[in-house]
């Protein structure tokens, strides 16, 4: 399976998201986001791929604007 992970436009973004991942106990690290990603952050959070949709929702419920990459189904 390939690799996915959640990018922003802002560091908020990013550390809200990390933050929302911890309150709900979603495993998720912060990483460098890739460069070919072209993300206006320097941050992406990278969770296990059994919790990505589980972390997906929990960012569109809370209304954390994010981009997925790469993008697709995987």
């Amino acid at each position: 399976m390939r690799e996915r992970i959640f990018t922003f436009n802002t560091t908020h973004h990013a550390l809200w998201a990390e933050d929302i991942a911890g309150v709900r106990a979603i495993p998720a690290e912060v990483i460098p986001a890739p460069a070919e990603s072209k993300a206006k952050c320097s941050l992406a959070l990278r969770t296990f791929q059994d919790r990505f949709a589980d972390l997906e929702q929990a960012l569109e419920e809370e209304g954390v604007a994010f981009a997925v990459y790469p993008p697709g189904s995987g």
